[in-house]
């Protein structure tokens, strides 16, 4: 290189060691994730130390999942049906009748890693298992000490366990819960499952069935870790945000305050750095660690200039720094271990909200209003990855709520789930792994024991606080992280909520509320009886503006029935019945038919609510009905809680978003992420700033949500009858408070005159100054009769279509509508395979369930992985009134 000049050898140089540095970094941690196999541990007579040898012979051994559960892998070997169609669930023996032995097995890995001739050390790692193991190495026991619990995070030097060769086995044995639970039909089946430390919903729920075998094997990831005799172990961000900020202009400084554990595995201390580099600034600090242990390091605070902020979705971006922790020995020669960490700038305050009586949430100083929904897993039986958790956050971002909560009879989640929320914005309140129906709030004949026994569940506390303790530092430093929860509508036992409250909490975190169980005084005071919790049922849509509920809601909910194609899925022909109404029992309860595969897949009753669309012909005629129902269900559910912010609520928390099998209640996309109109009706009901239609007293409001005001605006309101004929109601100029709800004038008299003998459309739009569209929500209203009557005498209306791939997975589709038509209502959309007209999922529609207005031509833009499209694709598009189309779409 001698035609080179010294500096740009110099840079040369650089690279190249930069270049070596990040192979050796990104070659230091890899995943056992295939070739795994598996047996029943009743048919090897063998122990742990001859099963683990490479010389010992797998015969008879199948092919395993892993990540995965005995249930997923028998599914993969086609062993068992799929549990999630028709009633295949009970053709799949339980675990409480077979017993445990039928679910217990070893798991096997080849693979290679020679045993290192330096300093270099190995580590295997385990991030979850259910419920307990034992684990091999070449003949070796590794686990010397019991490895129990479902939520332990487990990592074992094995540097002395491998070949010479590289040719090494790992075995682990899994045995199912202690406690596997009667699944009775009730709330957790008889409700010992909670004995365990883990997954409460396995034996049933009034979600989903029992899971046959209660979840278990390797259910998270294995990996294999090289470092040098210095590892870092669960590192800690903190970041403060003073003040009240704002997410444009320029930023005050944060303070970063970072930490870590670091190991030495060495028979002799080691000194050296401890440094990362941000914003071209390096934060290091100088230790030294003794020989065979473990020192916590806290790095001097750094005060980050200008920081860029990390903001919940729709109140600014979310901005997310990257940081390369490392260690150096004091000899230099090499890194000995490094952890890349991505976080966000942000602070979450929480404080009391005395007109309302609730918990107020605010970020960086400003308070928001929550909007959320709750979550119980991705998969019932864990098949976790990272592209579905992407796609499932991205419905919650699209749908424009701004938290989710994990729900206590599940898990914390995995740290890809939090990566997503992340990156698209979404708070997150996680509860610990406790619930009310199993944990003893109620008395409840069908559980095994009474309520003060139940009330010390689980049987190890101190497996329990250990779990906690690990969970908080596997997801502390993730921006959307904002609140902890002692348990699903119960507090944990004294000795358990006094630890993580007063001791584990404060030492492993100190900067996220905890507030003791979900439905909590302290989070939402009840001063209205009950459980401070729900509805959960269909609800007149009137009664979410006029009714009064608890001010900061954990749970309220309604139906979720998805459309035709979505039923198909798991209903078998026989079962594609849909259910028959029957009116109203003395007692006020529904009567209503139901088949037994829609009963067992917790169907919960519409009510009168599709009948007001005429009664079902077939099942495509009630899933069409109900996708109009859920639409306005939800829409209903969110401006009439929005319609009272800071007044008679801080937030409100939706039961439930998404179903982890194929149930049919509480749902915006169905187990195979196809999205029904309950997505889009909660989309448009939860705008940031949004026009409303108050059907109780006809007053046309709006809300605010930013934290600047918004002026010049105006608000354009039109009615138009079932032939499509147009009747202006207001046009005004307007502006809005930041953070804040305004009524600006009743039209009860006049619409309820408009819509007395058929019905009537109500299109309210607010207009910036540029005349660009901020809000357009479109009503769809009964006639005097509270029937939809004029709907069914729709005339036919043709739109006319247009799309353009406008790039890699993204397709713009315009809809026009002639002037001579009437309204061309309640559009679905779908991007489809053209060659079986099958929906490519997932796929993401910034609108969708449109209506389009005569002479009014609408624009929507639909994404979806290229890797998902298979060959030609085409746009389907069906409506209330519009005949059912395919369109190609040029690639």
């Amino acid at each position: 290189m001698s035609y080179l000049n010294p500096f740009t050898k110099t840079i040369y140089f650089l690279l190249f060691y930069l270049f070596l540095f990040c192979n050796i970094n990104a070659q230091s941690r890899y995943e056992l994730n295939s070739g795994w196999k598996c047996i029943n541990y009743k048919e090897v007579k063998q122990q742990g130390e001859k099963i683990s040898l490479p010389s010992f012979q797998l015969k008879n051994w199948k092919n395993a999942v892993v990540p995965g559960t005995v249930l997923t892998t028998m599914l993969q070997n086609k062993e068992i049906p799929d549990p999630f169609y028709g009633m295949n669930n009970e053709k799949i023996p339980d675990i409480y009748t077979i017993g445990k032995d039928y679910y217990t097995y070893w798991f096997v890995k080849d693979f290679e890693e020679k045993q290192p001739t330096s300093d270099q050390q190995v580590w295997l790692h385990f991030r979850g298992i259910n419920y307990s193991c034992e684990v091999y190495l070449n003949g070796h026991k590794v686990n010397t000490e019991p490895f129990k619990g479902m939520y332990l995070r487990k990592a074992f030097n094995i540097t002395s366990y491998l070949r010479e060769d590289g040719k090494n086995r790992l075995a682990v044995i899994v045995f199912p819960p202690d406690e596997v639970g009667n699944p009775n039909g009730g709330q957790g089946g008889d409700g010992t499952i909670a004995k365990n430390v883990g997954l409460q919903y396995t034996a049933g729920w009034d979600w989903i069935k029992p899971i046959r075998d209660r979840n278990t094997g390797i259910w998270d990831k294995v990996s294999i870790e090289k470092t040098g005799s210095i590892s870092i172990q669960d590192p800690h961000i903190i970041t403060l945000v003073p003040g009240k900020r704002k997410p444009s202009g320029s930023q005050m400084p944060a303070i970063i305050k970072t930490s870590a554990s670091l190991t030495n595995s060495s028979n002799e201390a080691i000194s050296g750095t401890l440094e990362y580099t941000l914003e071209n600034q390096k934060i290091s600090k100088q230790v030294t660690i003794a020989a065979s242990s473990t020192i916590e390091v806290a790095l001097p605070e750094y005060e980050l200039k200008h920081p860029k902020l990390w903001w919940p979705a729709n109140y600014g971006a979310q901005h997310l720094y990257t940081i390369n922790l490392q260690f150096i020995p004091s000899d230099k020669k090499q890194i000995a271990d490094s952890d890349s960490i991505s976080f966000g700038v942000r602070e979450i305050q929480t404080t009391w909200n005395a007109i309302t009586r609730s918990r107020e949430i605010a970020v960086n100083g400003q308070e928001i209003f929550i909007k959320g929904g709750n979550w119980i897993i991705s998969d019932a039986m864990l098949r976790f990855s990272k592209e579905r958790y992407d796609a499932e956050i991205r419905f919650h971002r699209d749908m424009n709520l701004n938290l989710i909560r994990i729900w206590g009879g599940a898990l914390v989640e995995r740290p890809e789930f939090y990566e997503a929320c992340d990156r698209y914005g979404l708070l997150v309140f996680q509860d610990f792994w406790m619930s009310g129906d199993c944990n003893g709030r109620w008395e409840d004949p069908k559980k095994l024991d009474d309520q003060w026994t139940r009330r010390q569940y689980p049987d190890d506390h101190h497996l329990f606080l250990e779990s906690a303790a690990d969970m908080i530092k596997m997801i502390r430093n993730h921006a959307s992280l904002a609140m902890w929860c002692g348990g699903n509508e119960i507090t944990p036992p004294d000795d358990i909520l006094t630890s993580l409250r007063d001791s584990i909490l404060p030492k492993l975190d100190g900067t996220r509320w905890f507030v003791d169980y979900s439905n909590s005084d302290a989070m939402s005071y009840n001063f209205l009886g009950g459980n401070g919790d729900g509805p959960y049922g269909i609800q007149p849509t009137d009664s979410f503006w006029a009714s009064r509920t608890w001010p900061f809601n954990s749970e309220v909910g309604s139906v979720g029935v998805g459309d035709i194609e979505s039923l198909k899925r798991f209903l078998p022909i026989e079962n594609q019945t849909p259910p028959q109404y029957l009116g109203v029992s003395e007692n006020g309860s529904t009567k209503e038919k139901v088949d037994s595969v829609w009963d067992y897949h917790t169907y919960i009753s519409y009510g009168a609510h599709i009948n007001a669309y005429g009664a079902p012909k077939n099942l495509e005629d009630f899933a069409e009905k109900a996708q109009l129902v859920n639409y306005d269900q939800y829409r209903a559910l969110m401006e009439g809680f929005s319609a009272h912010m800071w007044d008679w609520y801080t937030g409100t928390i939706i039961w439930k978003t998404q179903n982890p099998w194929t149930s049919m209640r509480g749902q915006m996309y169905d187990y195979y992420l196809d999205p029904n109109a309950a997505l889009y009706g909660l989309r448009s009901g939860s705008e940031p700033l949004h026009a409303m239609y108050n059907p109780v007293d006809g007053f046309i409001m709006m809300v605010n949500n930013h934290f600047e005001s918004r002026n010049n605006m105006m608000l354009v309101v039109k009615a138009y009858d079932m032939q499509g004929k147009e009747y202006p109601l207001t046009q005004v100029f307007t502006y809005m408070e930041p953070s804040s709800v305004k009524r600006i004038i009743s039209l009860k008299e006049r619409i309820s005159e408009l819509s007395e003998k058929e019905g009537l459309f109500l299109s309210i739009k607010l207009l910036g100054s540029d005349k660009n569209v901020l809000s357009d929500n479109f009503y769809w209203l009964p006639s005097k009769n509270g029937n939809y009557d004029g709907l069914n005498h729709l005339k036919r209306a043709t739109l006319q279509v247009k799309t353009e791939k406008i790039s890699d997975g993204t397709v713009q589709v315009t809809l026009t509508n002639d002037s001579t038509n009437t309204v061309a209502f309640f559009n679905r959309l779908s991007i489809v395979n053209a060659k079986d007209k099958q929906r490519i999922l997932p796929t993401f529609y910034d609108n969708n369930y449109v209506s389009v207005l005569p002479g009014e031509k609408r624009t929507i833009n639909i994404s979806t992985a290229e890797k998902n499209i298979k060959g030609s694709i085409e746009l389907a598009l069906e409506g209330w009134n519009v005949d059912k189309v395919y369109i190609p779409i040029k690639k």
